[in-house]
C-alpha cells in the first residue's frame, strides 16, 4: 500500500517539476493576481477614501462573495489544466514502472495540489493588496460594516451581505469561501480533465461551456424567458440555489438558519461526490486511452 501511494505522489510532484519557466503557469498566476487586484481594488480603494480600516481577510470574503468573481478566478485554470493529462516526456517511463490506474491517480492528485496552491495564492495575494490598514482581529471592520448595512455596497458593485455579517466572524466565513471555492474549482479541473481524455482541447471547451452556463442561466434570466412572476422569483432562487454548482460555491447563497437553500456541508459533499464520480470515470477512461508517443515531442 505505502508502494502504491508513493508512485502516486511521485507521479504528481512530478508535474510540478514543469512549472520552472512554464509560460502556461506563469500566465495563469499572473492572471490571477490581476483579477485579484481589478476586484479587491474597490473595497480597499473605499477604505482609504473614507479612512476606515479593514479586517485583514475582508478584502478575499468581499471579493469571491458572489458567483460571478468565483467562476471569473477559476478561468485561469481552465489554462494551466488545458492540456492534463500531462503528456511529457517521462510519462513512457512512468508507465513502464506503474500502471494506468496508479499515474492517472498521480495526475489527479496533482490537479487537486495545484488548484489548492493557486487559491491559496489569491488569498494571500487580496490580503497583501490590503495590507496598509487592515488589522487581525476575528472582528467586522466599520468599512464592512458600512457596505453591508447601507447601500453602498451595491452602488459600488461590492457583495457585502447583513447575513453574513451577522451570523459569522471573517475567519469562519474565509475558511468556507475558501473551501467552496476550493470545491467548485477542482470539479471544473475535473471536467477538463476527463472531456480531454475522449478528444483532444475538448477540455477548454467543456470547462468555459461548464462556467458560462453557470453564469448565465441564473434565475432573473429563467424569469424573463418563462415569464415568472415577481411572486415565484424566491421560489426559483431556492431551486437554483440547489441545483446550481455556482450557486453552491458562493457564500451568502446558503442556509444560515431562516431559509430553504443548501447548507454549507451539503455543498462540500455536493462537489465532493460529483469529483469523485468525475475523476472515477477518469480512471476507467485511461485504461483504453490511445496513448501516442513521438520521441521528445510533446
Amino acid at each position: 500500500m505505502f508502494r502504491i501511494v508513493r508512485q502516486i505522489w511521485m507521479t504528481a510532484i512530478t508535474n510540478f517539476r514543469g512549472w520552472w519557466r512554464n509560460p502556461k503557469v506563469i500566465i495563469s498566476f499572473c492572471c490571477g493576481f490581476i483579477i485579484c487586484f481589478l476586484l479587491s481594488d474597490k473595497v480597499v480603494m473605499f477604505s482609504q477614501k473614507n479612512d476606515t480600516s479593514l479586517q485583514a481577510l475582508e478584502p478575499f470574503i468581499w471579493t469571491f462573495g458572489d458567483s460571478g468573481s468565483i467562476m471569473l478566478i477559476s478561468l485561469p485554470l481552465l489554462l494551466l489544466f488545458s492540456d492534463m493529462p500531462d503528456m511529457n516526456n517521462h510519462v513512457p517511463f512512468f508507465l513502464i514502472r506503474i500502471n494506468r490506474k496508479i499515474w492517472m491517480l498521480g495526475q489527479i492528485l496533482y490537479m487537486v495540489m495545484a488548484t489548492s496552491f493557486f487559491m491559496v495564492f489569491v488569498l494571500v495575494s487580496t490580503c497583501v493588496l490590503a495590507q496598509n490598514k487592515t488589522y487581525t482581529a476575528n472582528m467586522w471592520s466599520n468599512t464592512a460594516a458600512i457596505l453591508g448595512y447601507s447601500d453602498i455596497g451595491q452602488e459600488i458593485a461590492v457583495p457585502s451581505f447583513v447575513k453574513v455579517l451577522e451570523l459569522s466572524f471573517p475567519y469562519e466565513c474565509t475558511l468556507h469561501i475558501f473551501g467552496l471555492m476550493i470545491g467548485y474549482s477542482v470539479l471544473l479541473s475535473g471536467i477538463v480533465l476527463l472531456l480531454n481524455l475522449f478528444k483532444k482541447n475538448a477540455g477548454m471547451i467543456g470547462g468555459v461551456t461548464f462556467s458560462g452556463a453557470s453564469m448565465v442561466v441564473t434565475p432573473e434570466v429563467i424569469a424573463k424567458w418563462f415569464d415568472i412572476s415577481p411572486m415565484r422569483m424566491n421560489i426559483a432562487n431556492i431551486i437554483f440555489g440547489w441545483v446550481s454548482p455556482l450557486n453552491h460555491a458562493t457564500y451568502y447563497m446558503h442556509n444560515f438558519g431562516y431559509d430553504n437553500l443548501p447548507e454549507l456541508w451539503f455543498s462540500y459533499l455536493f462537489f465532493g461526490v460529483c469529483s469523485v464520480v468525475i475523476f472515477g470515470i477518469a480512471v476507467l477512461r485511461i485504461r483504453k486511452y490511445p496513448f501516442a508517443f513521438t520521441g521528445t515531442t510533446r
